[in-house]
């Protein structure tokens, strides 16, 4: 089934420039793995940006900035990844588990969701998401931007309807209760940069506790 839902410009812009909090940044890159038309427009702008670079003028150099800069780098090689294998989860996402599904290590949140957070900076959270067939995640708005991409099944909203490799946009604006196809568990990546506004008591509750 073809993707129909899709970054916006300004995002893959900012993706392609490296201005991106790392955990949105982790989803760019989940998406971009899964979407031949944003990941066409991703190498576009880095195409661009190559172009740009090669025109600008030189700046001089310190005579010992190679030698501080090298000073700043560890010294200690990096812990090697696990290899990416084909799976439900695309490469970035692997990254951050460790491997597919099998890896993760999930929490329950209530209501048959689980989630398991993925160690980003702290100007955004991610999350990998699993909302049960038919179960509903609560009726919520939004402090800031909220991004999900599907991984798995399916889930439709007020919005529209999401399956893999879309992605849901949300802001301030939007005010929505995702619920998942009956017939096979949702797995989502939900990026947010500000806690969401949910509408229940208990869910209000919950969320001081899971953080979502």
């Amino acid at each position: 089934m073809p993707i129909k839902h899709h970054l916006h410009e300004p995002t893959l812009l900012a993706y392609a420039t490296g201005n991106l909090p790392e955990a949105v940044n982790l989803v760019v890159a989940a998406h971009v793995s899964l979407c031949d038309e944003c990941r066409a427009l991703a190498e576009t702008f880095d195409t661009v940006g190559g172009a740009l670079l090669e025109e600008t003028a030189a700046v001089g150099l310190e005579q010992d900035s190679l030698d501080r800069a090298l000073a700043r780098i560890e010294t200690e090689a990096p812990a090697p990844r696990a290899p990416v294998s084909p799976g439900t989860l695309p490469a970035p996402v692997q990254a951050y588990v460790g491997g597919d599904l099998s890896a993760v290590k999930w929490r329950p949140v209530g209501m048959g969701v689980k989630q398991a957070l993925l160690p980003t900076s702290d100007t955004a959270s991610a999350r990998l998401l699993l909302i049960p067939a038919g179960a509903a995640i609560p009726d919520h708005s939004h402090s800031g931007q909220e991004f999900t991409l599907v991984l798995q099944g399916a889930f439709a909203d007020e919005e529209d309807r999401f399956a893999r490799g879309d992605i849901e946009i949300a802001d301030d604006k939007v005010h929505h209760q995702p619920v998942a196809d009956i017939g096979e568990d949702c797995i989502c990546l939900a990026v947010t940069d500000a806690p969401l506004k949910f509408s229940g008591w208990l869910p209000r509750m919950v969320q001081r506790f899971v953080g979502i």
